[in-house]
């Protein structure tokens, strides 16, 4: 097949087509803007200024102080985990005709490889067409924003730019990634003259993610004690460590959210009362990895959110415990106390709360995205149950009862595996006590060390923004199950 053939297939479809190509487009369009941020975020020089590390020409200190960029980094890679999602989720958009439009290409003698080459060039396409226009949305906004202020400081660090191969592997890695994981996606589907087969799973979800989740909270639990018992141990180490842990947590709550599905179904069968809650029960028990598809960029983030509670509790216990020995020491000395400004320091938190906020709205509009699919999808299974007596409103019960009842647990379970891991790290905080002198001298006081508490009002407001965000969604994706339940659906 030549490639001019293949873009011309691949680019082909009807409006809701159009559709999945520019909302795939916008969602790579964001991640690009986001990693290239963080590209510029890394490329900025540091000064050595008295012995410490800074960049004195911008005017925020998360930008200007060396120790604080590393956390501006990682809030705006965490804003490319739901925006991918995104771009995951709307590529299903749509997919019953493109299944057919593939059908019919095999049906002409088109052979397996060339309609998976069709998928993915689709795919890849759309998310080139994003890149571009991200990279181009970027060194325009470089322009735009570089505005010095009357004190030669900026505000944004567009004085600085990633190298050229930094900006090749962002702008045509992302495309290429996207190309790949389609390819990879449709490792389970057969494209017949027939239609689009997709091989689904059988069995119940084997409790192998709780093993990952063992392994990775074990680890952040152990990377403290190993740093106190081997002090030469280098730091880029325990920060593979930190990773290697973030990420088996993070894979072990994604994927076992299949496990507290089945589950979930089963205590709903046995239990629940109501045809809602038994249908529900047996969708659940019949495809427990649809929780795990569609949820994946929302618990990846609150696995995210939940560390970052328990590092700032842990960063608000340490200077509580400061200024209290603190005091206690000016008064064993008779002088007066001035508090240490701590304020830059929570504003790097803040930054992250505020990209955790931003990754739940994208988040939520690929659940949205996912929900209305998979009501599309079903449409003539919901049709057949209107036409034999089911109300609407049985299905819509059924559909929040779906939706919500394994997606509660797994909102929860994150939360509790990233304050785990946190803690696992910062569980404890010490100071020195205040300095008592007598006629020998003044010795150091002694040594304070207490226990990090839960940060449980930071832990509740990601419940709750979480759940919120769920209610929305499921509001939203109800409105697509009337015009899906409609008696010609049968016919479809």
């Amino acid at each position: 097949m030549r490639p001019t053939t293949l873009v011309r297939l691949a680019l082909a479809g009807t409006r809701t087509d159009t559709v999945r190509v520019a909302l795939t487009a916008f969602s790579a369009c964001l991640a690009v803007l986001a990693m290239l941020a963080a590209a510029t975020v890394i490329a900025i020089p540091t000064f050595h200024d008295n012995g410490n590390n800074r960049s004195p020409q911008y005017r925020n200190a998360l930008l200007a102080e060396a120790g604080l960029r590393p956390g501006v980094v990682v809030a705006l890679v965490l804003l490319t985990i739901p925006v991918l999602a995104l771009a995951a989720q709307c590529a299903r958009l749509g997919a019953p005709a493109r299944d057919r439009r593939l059908a019919a290409i095999r049906l002409a003698g088109g052979t397996p490889p060339q309609a998976v080459a069709i998928a993915a060039t689709e795919t890849g396409m759309a998310s080139a067409l994003g890149s571009v226009a991200g990279l181009g949305l970027y060194l325009g906004g470089r322009q735009v924003l570089h505005r010095p202020g009357a004190d030669g400081m900026l505000a944004l660090p567009t004085d600085v730019l990633p190298s050229m191969w930094a900006l090749a592997a962002i702008t045509a890695g992302l495309p290429l990634v996207a190309a790949l994981v389609a390819v990879a996606l449709m490792r389970r589907v057969a494209v017949t003259p027939f239609g689009v087969v997709r091989r689904a799973r059988t069995g119940r979800p084997k409790p192998w993610p709780g093993v990952l989740l063992a392994v990775g909270v074990g680890i952040g639990a152990a990377i403290f004690p190993l740093y106190r018992r081997f002090e030469g141990l280098p730091s880029a180490l325990m920060l593979l460590l930190a990773f290697l842990a973030l990420l088996l947590a993070t894979v072990g709550t994604v994927t076992g959210t299949g496990w507290i599905s089945h589950w979930t179904g089963r205590m709903l069968h046995r239990f629940g009362r109501g045809p809602a809650a038994l249908l529900a029960a047996r969708r659940l028990m019949a495809d427990p990895w649809s929780g795990s598809r569609i949820l994946s960029a929302l618990l990846g983030c609150l696995v995210f959110a939940g560390g970052a509670a328990g590092v700032r509790a842990s960063f608000a216990a340490e200077f509580d415990l400061r200024e209290e020995m603190g005091r206690q020491d000016a008064a064993a000395r008779g002088e007066p106390y001035y508090p240490q400004d701590t304020d830059f320091y929570f504003r790097a938190f803040d930054l992250i709360n505020v990209a955790v906020a931003v990754a739940l709205i994208v988040a939520a509009g690929g659940l949205v995205v996912a929900l209305a699919e998979s009501i599309v999808s079903r449409r003539r299974a919901y049709a057949a149950l209107v036409a034999t007596g089911v109300p609407r409103g049985t299905l819509a019960r059924a559909v929040l009862w779906q939706s919500l009842a394994p997606a509660v647990q797994a909102v929860a379970l994150a939360l509790a595996v990233g304050w785990a891991l946190s803690y696992g790290i910062f569980h404890e905080v010490q100071a020195s006590g205040p300095v008592v002198c007598t006629a020998e001298g003044c010795p150091q006081g002694p040594r304070i060390v207490r226990s990090v508490p839960v940060p449980l009002d930071d832990l509740a407001l990601y419940g709750a923004g979480a759940a919120a965000v769920l209610l929305a969604v499921v509001g939203v994706g109800l409105l697509f199950l009337r015009a899906s339940t409609a008696l010609e659906e049968l016919r479809v």
